[in-house]
């Protein structure tokens, strides 16, 4: 079962419905939690071969209207954000500096089902935080309270995590214009960039479609629940899943097609672009 359902699940079955008033607002908790889980991926920065850290403080950012309606749920809601994280990064293998927290706070400049999410780096030793990530406001996708990839997103994808300063735990010196070296040296890094959020593929498969379940979840309806797999390999292949619409690598209507890093993938009306380098 995904870390998304289970979370769910979780929520549904706190105190006989005390969340159900919480899931009539605008934003949904399990929206938010879908960009937790993307600001750990966009964020995360690759120490050495056993560690990869990612920012364990977040601060969610609300329009007033669903700020209202979270805050008097606002400390439960957060250790169970702060729980669907630390099992996120269990199934990542990412590691942590500090204790997770997940808060939120109220934004003037946000209008109702519009959200922003902010992270950081801190240690528990320390008051020092790294620098704060801002992720673009997201807008609310609609019924059936999921969170995703809306149209209209803003493109542009984020950086490449960047390595420790000098003199930081497993810091190395960078090559190929400052990116980190890959795990083991000499490895492949894969990842796939949707509407500008970068995911990284740190597995032998990964499953994407509309449901929670699905590893990247793609809230577009002409999505199906387990649309397609990228297999990774020598090549990457990706392999649709008994989809309705099928899918389109590379402007050619398919059921199985190799990856080259630069394939572009049209899923529903949301396209997918593959990407591969060597460390």
């Amino acid at each position: 079962m995904g870390v998304l359902k289970r979370f769910e699940q979780r929520l549904e079955g706190l105190v006989n419905g005390t969340f159900a008033k919480v899931f009539k607002s605008e934003v949904q908790p399990v929206e938010i939690a879908g960009a937790l889980q993307r600001e750990c991926d966009n964020n995360a920065q690759i120490w050495n071969r056993e560690r990869t850290v990612v920012p364990n403080d977040f601060i969610v950012e609300l329009s007033t209207p669903d700020y209202e309606r979270l805050s008097p749920y606002s400390g439960q809601l957060g250790d169970e954000l702060a729980g669907l994280v630390r099992d996120y990064a269990k199934q990542q293998r990412y590691t942590f500096m500090g204790p997770i927290k997940v808060h939120l706070e109220k934004a003037e400049d946000l209008d109702t089902g519009l959200y922003r999410v902010r992270s950081r780096t801190l240690a528990s030793s320390t008051s020092q935080a790294a620098p704060q990530h801002p992720q673009h406001p997201q807008q609310q996708p609609g019924q059936g309270g999921g969170y995703g990839y809306p149209q209209g997103s803003p493109a542009g994808a984020p950086p490449m995590p960047s390595a420790p300063p000098p003199g930081a735990p497993g810091h190395r010196p960078a090559a190929g214009g400052g990116r980190p070296p890959a795990p083991g040296g000499g490895q492949v890094r894969r990842w796939i960039e949707i509407n500008g959020n970068r995911h990284q593929i740190s597995r032998p498969t990964l499953v994407l479609g509309r449901s929670t379940d699905a590893d990247v979840r793609i809230d577009d309806p002409g999505v199906s629940r387990r649309h397609c797999e990228i297999r990774t390999g020598t090549p990457s292949t990706i392999q649709d899943l008994g989809s309705t619409n099928g899918i389109v690598v590379d402007g050619q209507h398919t059921t199985r097609a190799t990856l080259r890093d630069g394939s572009r993938i049209v899923v529903g009306s949301t396209t997918i672009v593959y990407r591969q380098a060597e460390g």
